[in-house]
């Protein structure tokens, strides 16, 4: 199905968008737009909205499987807009919002549903889902200038730390259960990464609900979707691994010249496998098992 922009896609959206859950994924250029799609369709994402420019391209096999929106991805607010109109055209659903070339993996995806998860975390009374942005990367720059390769991907196994948010309505005294997390390709590179998109935690997975505002930050305006956990025990987080940054460090000039290889001691293959990811402590079962 094909909208020629979000308002139109917003006439039909609750009773498009069923029961959820639904995922938005938000297309920057053309790379791994189909792989991405794909992995969320059979994540069990019931609903998936693919939001794109009119001239990118997308797989025959998923015009009857997504819903693609014309969007503008240069607009200012491109995403925290289209994010929060269509948390509001569906109160109570669970959602989840990433970019082409991410790819969400939670404790024991390969064998508990989404679904199962999502109700779970639901049912420990959490309405939204931490998750970290596990950088990815290309082993071989020369084989794969754009840092983009799905066969051989590797990732940072450590250099990951977290750093308290303090509150500035509140003397700058930390936030309760909120953290800063930092590592990965940003942290490596850091001189060439502003500092306001240095941090790599994102809630990418929330019940949507009336009055909520996802913010420039990947923060929403309800400080509790913002906490890593409940206040008796650990919850569930999940990881996005993404080889966004990557893409963009090559792609830009002031960085690409400067970077012949991502790799380093601590790289290693990554796995697709979410047991790759708690070993490395890059995600939390909490009391899910």
């Amino acid at each position: 199905m094909l909208y020629p922009g979000l308002s139109a896609f917003l006439k039909t959206a609750r009773s498009t968008m069923g029961e959820g859950p639904v995922a938005m994924v938000f297309c920057e250029d053309e790379t791994e737009i189909d792989t991405t799609l794909r992995h969320h369709l059979q994540a069990g994402f019931r609903c998936v909205l693919a939001f794109m420019p009119p001239h990118f391209t997308l797989a025959p096999d998923l015009h009857d499987r997504v819903h693609r929106i014309d969007h503008d991805m240069t607009a200012e607010r491109a995403v925290a807009d289209a994010v929060t109109r269509v948390s509001e055209a569906a109160p109570g659903l669970w959602m989840f919002y990433c970019y082409n070339a991410e790819y969400l993996f939670y404790p024991f995806c390969e064998t508990r549903s989404l679904s199962e998860m999502l109700a779970f975390h639901g049912e420990e009374r959490r309405d939204a889902m931490l998750t970290y942005v596990i950088d990815l990367y290309a082993g071989d720059l020369q084989r794969h200038p754009d840092a983009v390769s799905l066969d051989e991907a590797f990732l940072d196994r450590s250099g990951y730390y977290a750093q308290a948010r303090n509150d500035p309505a509140n003397h700058d005294h930390p936030r309760e259960r909120q953290l800063d997390f930092f590592g990965g390709l940003r942290w490596r590179y850091e001189e060439h990464v502003p500092p306001e998109r240095r941090k790599i935690d994102r809630i990418s997975l929330f019940r949507a609900k009336a009055g909520l505002r996802l913010r420039d930050d990947h923060t929403f305006s309800d400080e509790e979707y913002n906490t890593y956990a409940c206040r008796w025990h650990n919850n569930l987080t999940a990881a996005l691994v993404s080889f966004r940054t990557a893409k963009a460090l090559k792609r830009n000039p002031g960085s690409s010249f400067d970077i012949h290889s991502f790799r380093w001691h601590n790289s290693t293959p990554f796995e697709w496998h979410s047991q790759q990811l708690l070993d490395l402590g890059l995600m939390e079962p909490g009391q899910w098992f």
